[in-house]
C-alpha cells in the first residue's frame, strides 16, 4: 500500500512527451504498420487564421467546379456587399493543389491536425460521409465544423500539463487515406513506464463477438505481442503513452491508429486513471498480464448511454436538412443565409 501511495496517477508528463505523439514525429517509423498518410507542412502563414475565424466556410477556389456550377468569382460577386463574419477572404492554392495531389493518389482522404482530429464530424459523416473528403473544400468544411482540431491551435491547450520547456512546433495538415473502418476492432492501449498494462475496446457498444473469451485472449495476445516486436524499443523518447491500434479481420495483426499522450485528457475509456494507477502498481508482479476490458453484455452501463460521445458538437437536424443533395460550397453558403436569417428574426 505504501509503495502504491508514493507513485502519483500519472506519470511526469514533459513537452517532448507531447511532441513525440503528432503525427511527423512517429508517421516515418511506423509507416509500415500504419494507414497509409501525407504530412503537409509547412502551412500558409494564415493558415490558422482561416480555422480560427467564425463560420464555416470554404477558402475561394478550394471546390471542385462542376459544369453548370457558379464560380468561385460568381460566388465572390453575389455576396460581395456582406459584412458578416462569414466574409471568405481566404485562399490557399498551392495548398489546394497539395490536397489534390494527395486525394488523386488516395481516392479519398480524411484530415487532421498534429494531435487532432474532427471528430465534431463524425456523427454528420456517419449521414453523408463528411469525414470523406474528396476535393480541398471537403478536407477544410471538416476541420473547420469541429471544435476538437482548436486543441491543436493554442500552445497553452496543446501542452497543458507540461511544463518543463517552451512548446515550439508547426502546424501540419495530415491526410489519411480514406477507409471504412471497423469500429469493433480498434484497441486504446495503455503504456506506462515502458510496460503495457491496460488495452480497452474504443467503441462504446456492445459487439456480442467481444464477449467471447477465446477472442478476448487473442486480442490480448495479439495486442501484446505485436507492442514487443514493433513498438517497445522504437518508439520515441517517452515511456509513458497511449496507443490506438485496429486489429486486422481474423484478430491475428493490427495497424497503428494514433499516439496520445498519458495524461488526464486522454480518454481512458473503459478504465478510470486510478483504476490504471492500480494496475501499474501491481505490474511488476510475475506472470503479469495486461488488463482488457470490452463490453461483455447489453446491460453494461456504457452500452445504454443514450448520449452518443461528442454529443456537445454534434449536427442539429436543420443543418441536416440543409446539407441534403448540396455540394461542401452550396451547403457552406446554405448554412450562412440560414445563420443570418435567424440572426435578422432575433434581433
Amino acid at each position: 500500500m505504501a509503495a502504491e501511495e508514493n507513485i502519483p496517477i500519472f506519470p511526469n508528463l514533459t513537452t517532448q512527451d507531447i511532441l513525440d505523439c503528432q503525427m511527423s514525429s512517429w508517421y516515418p517509423q511506423f509507416a509500415s504498420i500504419s494507414i497509409k498518410t501525407t504530412i503537409i507542412k509547412p502551412l500558409p502563414v494564415n493558415f490558422r487564421d482561416y480555422l480560427q475565424a467564425d463560420g464555416v466556410f470554404p477558402p475561394i477556389g478550394s471546390h471542385e467546379e462542376m459544369e453548370g456550377q457558379e464560380s468561385d468569382d460568381d460566388h465572390e460577386s453575389s455576396s460581395d456587399s456582406d459584412t458578416g463574419p462569414l466574409k471568405n477572404v481566404f485562399s490557399f492554392p498551392e495548398l489546394d493543389k497539395q490536397i489534390r495531389a494527395v486525394i488523386e493518389t488516395y481516392g479519398a482522404v480524411f484530415p487532421k491536425l498534429n494531435w487532432s482530429s474532427p471528430k465534431a464530424t463524425f456523427h454528420f459523416n456517419a449521414h453523408f460521409n463528411f469525414m470523406r473528403c474528396s476535393s480541398p473544400a471537403d478536407v477544410y468544411l471538416s476541420l473547420k465544423a469541429s471544435d476538437f482540431i482548436h486543441h491543436d491551435l493554442d500552445p497553452v491547450h496543446t501542452f497543458d500539463g507540461a511544463h518543463d520547456m517552451e512548446p515550439v512546433y508547426d502546424l501540419e495538415l495530415i491526410l489519411r487515406k480514406w477507409y471504412h473502418i471497423d469500429r469493433s476492432r480498434e484497441m486504446r492501449c495503455f503504456v506506462r513506464d515502458g510496460k503495457l498494462i491496460a488495452i480497452s475496446q474504443r467503441d462504446m457498444v456492445y459487439y456480442d463477438f467481444l464477449a467471447v473469451p477465446t477472442v478476448q485472449e487473442t486480442v490480448r495476445q495479439t495486442v501484446l505481442t505485436f507492442w514487443e516486436r514493433e513498438i517497445r524499443e522504437k518508439y520515441r523518447s517517452a515511456s509513458s503513452y497511449v496507443m490506438d491500434v485496429l486489429l486486422t479481420r481474423d484478430f491475428q495483426r493490427l495497424h497503428i491508429v494514433d499516439f496520445n499522450p498519458f495524461a488526464a485528457k486522454t480518454d481512458p475509456l473503459l478504465f478510470r486513471y486510478d483504476e490504471l494507477h492500480t494496475i501499474f502498481v501491481s505490474s511488476g508482479q510475475l506472470q503479469f498480464v495486461p488488463s482488457l476490458r470490452v463490453i461483455e453484455n447489453p446491460a453494461h452501463p456504457y452500452a445504454n448511454t443514450n448520449a452518443p460521445s461528442y454529443q456537445h458538437n454534434m449536427v442539429p437536424l436543420d443543418v441536416l436538412a440543409l446539407s441534403h443533395g448540396r455540394n461542401t460550397v452550396d451547403f457552406a453558403n446554405a448554412l450562412a443565409e440560414a445563420a443570418q436569417e435567424a440572426n435578422a428574426t432575433s434581433t
